[in-house]
């Protein structure tokens, strides 16, 4: 390469990282000062942020980015080496991110402004490095999703509050506390205790949320496992949630029967998610992958030892060969013998 050639190299990645600066400068400026939501006071980060509150059940918001972060990070380690392609290709999704953020700003719908980040983000990638790095980094980006509170999402609630009643009725049962169900109001046949009303924060919709966010973080780095599996890690989050959340209500009641009513209503009621629900259900999820991955947990199979055994001559070749040997020694003796008598 001569001197010309190395000129015009430097010069095009000059330009390069000059234009994803820039890129990124007015990604910045549309997604974080760009008051165009709310009756233009507010950004679509600033949305987004008041969007995760306690109302919407979308508390655990703040973790969805984090993750995301953690995911790119591992995709770096395996495709730092992948060579560098530039692609216009690019162009095609940043035009469709475009046209979402257009339509977020004519409609105030600032879920929507959320939605094209990762069109944006995917497109930057696809063009600076090319389509190999963004296919790898598409799942991380798009992952963003799980962050947008979903439109009407509590009405939801109501459908798991029946259900988390009837598991959580049906799970005192086996531990030998009588329960009369009403709706979603539970009471003790015995009258040891007052009705309990299992309400919207007890339904499991929150922890639902939470733990598909977990668990399809968990099933997109669980590299060494096949596609359909790691889509199962996924999906297995609905199950578990709702399993756990049964026998988190259920284990109210026990309380409240055998030990004692207001400790089972006030301390038990708001420690028992983090105490009970998430090992739980991250419990299920470590047996789950680990069945999977070919392997029980706590019964994780050894190498397997590889030993060479040598083969033995059978019997009766050793024995047909001892007479020819014992003759050849004899031959060697006699002409040896006569060898010195001449």
């Amino acid at each position: 390469m001569n001197i010309s050639q190395k000129r015009s190299t430097s010069h095009l990645t000059l330009v390069h990282y000059i234009g994803f600066a820039l890129s990124c400068l007015i990604l910045l400026w549309f997604y974080g000062f760009f008051d165009a939501f709310v009756l233009s006071s507010k950004s679509a980060l600033a949305w987004l942020f008041s969007a995760w509150n306690p109302e919407t059940d979308y508390e655990h918001g703040w973790m969805v980015p984090a993750l995301s972060a953690f995911m790119l990070h591992q995709v770096w380690k395996h495709a730092r080496n992948v060579p560098k392609s530039p692609s216009l290709w690019g162009l095609l999704l940043l035009v469709i991110g475009a046209l979402f953020c257009v339509l977020a700003v004519r409609t105030q719908q600032g879920r929507i402004a959320i939605g094209a980040l990762p069109f944006l983000l995917t497109g930057l990638c696809w063009c600076y490095w090319g389509g190999r790095h963004a296919l790898r980094c598409a799942f991380p980006f798009f992952f963003l999703w799980m962050s947008i509170p979903l439109p009407g999402f509590q009405q939801a609630t109501v459908w798991m509050q029946l259900l988390a009643t009837q598991g959580a009725y049906w799970a005192a049962s086996l531990c030998g506390v009588e329960t009369i169900v009403e709706g979603t109001n539970i009471s003790s046949v015995s009258g040891n205790w007052d009705t309990y009303s299992v309400a919207g924060g007890c339904s499991g919709m929150r922890s639902l949320m939470s733990l598909i966010m977990i668990s399809t973080a968990w099933g997109y780095l669980a590299f060494g496992l096949a596609l359909w599996k790691r889509a199962l890690l996924a999906l297995a989050a609905i199950p578990l949630a709702i399993v756990a959340n049964a026998f988190r209500v259920s284990s109210i009641f026990i309380f409240a029967e055998y030990v004692n009513p207001a400790f089972a209503g006030k301390t038990w009621h708001d420690w028992s998610g983090l105490i009970f629900f998430f090992p739980a259900s991250m419990l299920g999820l470590v047996v789950l992958h680990s069945i999977l991955a070919g392997e029980l947990p706590f019964f994780k199979k050894g190498p397997r030892v590889q030993r060479r055994v040598q083969k033995r001559m059978p019997q009766e070749k050793i024995t047909a060969a001892s007479p020819k040997s014992e003759e050849e020694a004899t031959q060697s003796r006699v002409e040896r013998h006569a060898g010195d008598k001449n």
